[in-house]
C-alpha cells in the first residue's frame, strides 16, 4: 500500500488540515479490530453482489471488487498486508488497498452504505460465529461430563451443604450438577445467537439510503435470519454484545464454581480427585507440589469476563442515538470475553475427561459426617412419628455417635432403640450409604437408577444438536 494511499483519509474532503498524530493514533482502531478482516470482506462481498443486481455497479464492476476482496483476504492470511493506523481501521485498510488494486471501481463499493451499519455488520457475523465455537467446546465439554459420569453411578461421595457433609449422592449425579449448568448456557447462548442473527447492513449511516437497495438479498447471502426494522437502532444498538457476554459470564460462573470444587478436591485433605499432571505446575522451591493451576487460572479468569460485561453495559447508558465513537470501545471487551470464554471451556473439555476419581477417599469422608442422618428421621416418619419430634430424636442419637466416635450405622440396635420405640432391625438397611442412595428413586434423585436414566436423555439431548 503506497504512503500516498495511507496518508489520504478516504472522509477527508470536508477538512483543511491534517489530523494530530497523537489524535491520529489515539482515536484509531485497526491494531484489534483487523480481526474482523474476514467478516468484513465477506460483507462487501456480499454489498458488492447487491449493488450489481441493482445496476447500482456493473457486473464487470462487482466481480473486479470480488476478486479483488480475494486478493486482499489472501494477503492478510498469509502476512503480506501492511496494515495502517493512518487509515484507522478494518474498513478503511481493506477499501483503500482495494481501490490501489483495482481502480475506481474500488471506490464505488461504499455505495449505498456507512461505516456504521458495516461494522455492525462485520461484529454480528464475528460474534456469530464466536457463538457456533463456544456452543461446539461447550459440546465437547458435556460429552466429557457424560462420559466421567457414567463411570461411577456406584461411586458414593458427600453431598454438602456449607461445605459441611450433608447427604450421601453418586459422583454421577454430582457431576451431571455441572451438565446441567452448562445445559442453560447452551441454551442462552443459542437464544442469544437468534438475535445476534440480524443484519443491520442497508440502515447505512442512521437514516437508511436513497439507492435501491436489496437488504433480503444480502441478508441471506451472509445467513442471517432476518433484517433490522429500524436504521436508527440497527447502527447503534450493541444489545447483542452485552447478551453475549451475560451469558458469558455465567458461563464463566459455572466453570468457575467446578474449578474451586476441583481444586477443593484435588488437595491431601479431601484427596477425592487427581487431576492429570498436564494441567498442573509445580513450585519453584518446594519439589513436593503440585499446583492445580488450570482451574485456578479458570476460575481467576471468571472476573475478566464480568468486568468485560460491566465495561459494554457502561458504554451503551448514556449514549443517545444513533451511532457514537464510544463504541469503538464496544470491541476490546466484546473480543476478550470470546477469547477468555473459549479458552476456558476449551481447557475443560480437555482436563474433564482425563480425571481421576478416589472412589475409596469418597466413600471415607461420606461416613465422617452422619450423612444417613436424614435417611433415620424418614424412617420415623414412616413409622408413623411427626417429623420434628423425628428430628429431635436423630441429633440426640448422632450426639450419642460423636461422643463415642461412631457412625449411625455402627450404633448397636439396643441404643438406637434408647432414642425411639419405634426403631426396628431394618433401620440398618436405610442406614447404609447404598441404602441411602437407592431411596431417592426419582427423577432428579441420586439413586443410581435415576442416574443412569439422566445420563441417558442428556446424551441424546447433546447428539441432536
Amino acid at each position: 500500500m503506497s504512503n500516498e494511499t495511507q496518508n489520504k483519509k478516504l472522509w477527508g474532503g470536508r477538512f483543511s488540515e491534517a489530523t494530530d498524530a497523537f489524535v491520529e493514533a489515539f482515536t484509531a482502531s485497526v491494531d484489534f479490530d483487523q480481526r474482523l478482516y474476514a467478516q468484513d470482506i465477506a460483507g462487501s462481498k456480499a454489498h458488492a453482489g447487491m449493488l450489481a443486481r441493482a445496476k447500482i455497479i456493473s457486473k464487470n464492476e462487482c466481480q473486479s471488487i470480488i476478486q479483488g476482496l480475494d486478493e486482499i483476504q489472501q494477503e492478510i492470511e498469509a502476512g503480506q498486508f501492511n496494515w495502517s493506523v493512518a487509515l484507522e481501521d478494518v474498513h478503511m485498510n481493506i477499501e483503500a488497498r482495494l481501490t490501489e488494486k483495482i481502480g475506481e471501481a474500488g471506490k464505488k463499493l461504499h455505495t449505498g452504505r456507512s461505516r456504521n451499519d458495516q461494522v455492525a455488520t462485520d461484529i454480528r457475523l464475528y460474534l456469530r460465529q464466536m457463538i457456533d465455537l463456544a456452543l461446539a467446546e461447550l459440546k465437547r465439554l458435556q460429552q466429557g461430563l457424560l462420559s466421567l459420569a457414567q463411570q461411577h453411578t456406584q461411586t458414593v461421595m458427600p453431598g454438602f451443604t456449607h461445605l459441611q457433609v450433608a447427604q450421601p449422592v453418586c459422583f454421577a449425579h454430582h457431576v451431571m450438577a455441572w451438565f446441567e449448568m452448562f445445559e442453560r448456557d447452551v441454551q442462552r447462548l443459542l437464544d442469544v445467537r437468534k438475535r445476534v442473527n440480524v443484519l443491520p447492513l442497508g440502515a447505512a449511516a442512521l437514516a437508511g439510503t436513497t439507492y435501491a437497495i436489496d437488504r433480503e438479498y444480502v441478508a441471506k447471502e451472509l445467513g442471517f435470519a432476518a433484517v433490522s426494522e429500524n436504521s436508527l437502532d440497527a447502527v447503534s444498538d450493541r444489545d447483542f454484545a452485552i447478551e453475549f457476554c451475560a451469558a458469558a459470564a455465567l458461563c464463566m460462573t459455572h466453570l468457575s464454581r467446578q474449578s474451586e470444587e476441583l481444586i477443593i478436591w484435588s488437595s491431601q485433605q479431601f484427596g477425592f480427585i487427581d487431576l492429570p499432571d498436564r494441567f498442573c505446575t509445580g513450585s519453584s522451591i518446594m519439589p513436593q507440589k503440585k499446583n492445580p493451576d488450570v482451574p485456578e487460572l479458570v476460575r481467576g479468569k471468571s472476573g475478566r469476563v464480568n468486568g468485560d460485561l460491566i465495561a459494554l453495559l457502561t458504554l451503551m447508558k448514556a449514549q443517545p442515538l444513533a451511532y457514537n465513537k464510544d463504541n469503538q470501545e464496544d470491541k476490546e471487551p466484546l473480543f476478550d470475553a470470546v477469547d477468555t470464554l473459549l479458552g476456558c471451556l476449551r481447557a475443560f473439555a480437555d482436563m474433564v475427561p482425563a480425571l481421576k476419581v478416589n472412589a475409596d477417599a469418597m466413600r471415607a469422608a461420606v461416613s465422617k459426617g452422619y450423612a444417613t442422618a436424614t435417611d433415620l428421621a424418614d424412617y420415623l416418619v414412616k413409622k408413623g412419628i411427626a417429623f420434628r419430634d423425628a428430628h429431635e430424636i436423630v441429633g440426640n442419637a448422632v450426639a450419642w455417635c460423636e461422643k463415642e466416635s461412631k457412625d449411625l450405622s455402627e450404633a448397636p440396635l439396643s441404643v438406637l432403640q434408647e432414642f425411639s420405640s419405634a426403631i426396628e432391625k431394618d433401620v440398618f438397611n436405610v442406614l447404609s450409604l447404598e441404602g441411602s442412595l437407592a431411596a431417592r428413586d426419582h427423577i432428579g434423585g441420586t439413586a443410581p437408577r435415576q442416574v443412569l436414566a439422566a445420563i441417558e436423555r442428556a446424551k441424546k439431548s447433546v447428539a441432536q444438536r
